[in-house]
């Protein structure tokens, strides 16, 4: 009789998988470990074990269970599909809402402005999905929780530091067409007044889109002040007024 391939959140389970699939018991088949699987980090995004089970021939004995075939970086068994990194973390961060209770559905894009974090992100997480209001929370602070966890996993899972921007229903490029015309209202006001405006508190991704917003006036310039939570973007005119 043929073999099957199953899968399981471990060896074990994959084998029992195979066996009723084959409705065998363990000391009629041969099994070889394909994958180990893995929990992932904080046991989400981890990889399934896989195993591939045979009905042994007549005489023959039971092998041993064969080591998982070992892949060199930038190299993969033949059929194996390898996820990179926005994958792994679109399936985490699936996890984490599927954690939560939210329905909703997470699809990967490119950055393409500085709220997406063009130039500093490996990718967008896009979520998308019904009364998702709960993940973005006062002035986005929640948003800003979940993108921290994800990332903080990321880094633990990749040994290395790879970032995402985590975005839900659009609402990162609303902000960043509100702070844009902030910013422009704020550098009029100056040009007129010649008296630096001081803005509200803000995190550093928005700070930086005010600074980018303004970086090639010619007229204000801008810093930023303060310590922690209270750290602020200052528009001050530079040089001559209109």
């Amino acid at each position: 009789m043929g073999g099957v391939e199953a899968s399981g959140r471990n060896v074990e389970e994959a084998v029992e998988n195979a066996l009723a699939e084959l409705g065998a018991s363990r000391d009629e088949v041969s099994v070889e470990v394909i994958t180990q699987g893995g929990g992932g980090v904080l046991g989400l995004g981890g990889k399934e074990a896989r195993v591939r089970v045979r009905m042994l021939e007549e005489g023959e004995s039971p092998d041993e269970q064969a080591p998982p075939a070992t892949v060199d970086d930038g190299e993969h068994a033949e059929g194996e599909y390898v996820e990179d990194e926005a994958e792994i973390a679109a399936q985490t961060l699936d996890a984490m809402l599927a954690m939560m209770g939210i329905e909703a559905d997470v699809s990967i894009r490119d950055a393409e402005t500085p709220g997406d974090g063009l130039g500093m992100v490996k990718a967008v997480l896009d979520i998308e999905g019904d009364d998702l209001g709960i993940l973005i929370g006062r002035r986005g602070e929640t948003l800003a929780s979940l993108q921290y966890l994800l990332n903080l996993m990321m880094m633990r899972r990749f040994g290395e530091r790879i970032s995402f921007t985590v975005d839900v229903e659009g609402y990162r490029r609303r902000r960043e067409r509100q702070l844009n015309t902030m910013a422009r209202r704020l550098a009029d006001q100056v040009k007129r007044s010649g008296r630096p405006a001081v803005m509200d508190p803000m995190p550093p991704n928005e700070r930086r889109i005010i600074h980018l917003a303004l970086a090639e006036d010619r007229y204000v310039s801008t810093s930023s002040t303060g310590e922690g939570d209270e750290r602020r973007v200052t528009i001050s005119p530079k040089g001559r007024r209109l």
